[in-house]
């Protein structure tokens, strides 16, 4: 039979014991969902939820739920690491469209692979690396080869991208023009670098980019604030 498309519904409950309910017939495999019995977990602890559930402590309600299921502790609290991950970023993975399918066990390695890489990098990579590529990846190991990899420098006429000849320009060219060139390589470098994208726009003249200017870097700045 061709698998159903898993609901997140009880997850997002407010309600302690939709949450309960929802996360106790999910273990039982009644809904096989690890980012929804994180997300719900983490939603207890969050709002004390546990307190309705009539629970002193996140422990105690962990440690009930272990005894009822046979569910090992470990596994719960790893669970609720993923919870926190998803509903810290959920923006973001929304965004992306993460989903069960992605693999929820690499969120808890967001916010080590934040500290060493581009947020734009991180939540690519969490949608396209297997877990254990991106737990990888969340060590920073890569990540001096990674820039090194994408470097632009230009020495005469040459550009080289991480240390290997890309480009030559014509020695043919005048100064201006190759000066022209150079200055929309490595802008266009120092964009990768960044993860950054660039949208080539022509002008009839410098006159007409100077009018330009400022509405669109107003355009973009406003863009920004909004997201």
């Amino acid at each position: 039979m061709k698998a159903q498309p898993i609901e997140l519904d009880y997850a997002f409950s407010n309600v302690a014991s939709e949450i309960d309910t929802g996360i106790r017939e999910t273990i039982k495999g009644i809904r096989l969902s690890v980012l929804a019995m994180g997300i719900g977990l983490a939603k207890i602890k969050a709002k004390g939820l546990y307190i309705d559930l009539n629970f002193r402590s996140m422990n105690k309600y962990v440690e009930q739920l272990c005894i009822e299921t046979k569910m090992d502790r470990s596994s719960i609290f790893n669970w609720i690491k993923i919870g926190d991950a998803y509903l810290k970023y959920r923006n973001d993975l929304e965004k992306i469209g993460f989903d069960d399918g992605d693999g929820p066990t690499k969120l808890p390695y967001i916010d080590r692979a934040l500290e060493v890489y581009r947020k734009n990098d991180v939540f690519k990579n969490i949608k396209d690396m297997t877990v254990r590529e991106f737990k990888i990846f969340s060590k920073g190991d890569a990540e001096e080869e990674t820039d090194k990899s994408k470097k632009i420098t230009v020495k005469d006429n040459e550009v080289f991208i991480g240390g290997k000849k890309a480009v030559t320009l014509s020695e043919a060219l005048d100064k201006r023009t190759a000066s022209y060139f150079k200055k929309i390589i490595l802008i266009a470098g120092k964009a990768m670098q960044e993860g950054e994208v660039i949208l080539p726009v022509r002008f009839y003249d410098l006159e007409e980019l100077r009018r330009m200017e400022r509405a669109v870097i107003r355009l973009v700045n406003e863009g920004r604030k909004e997201k």
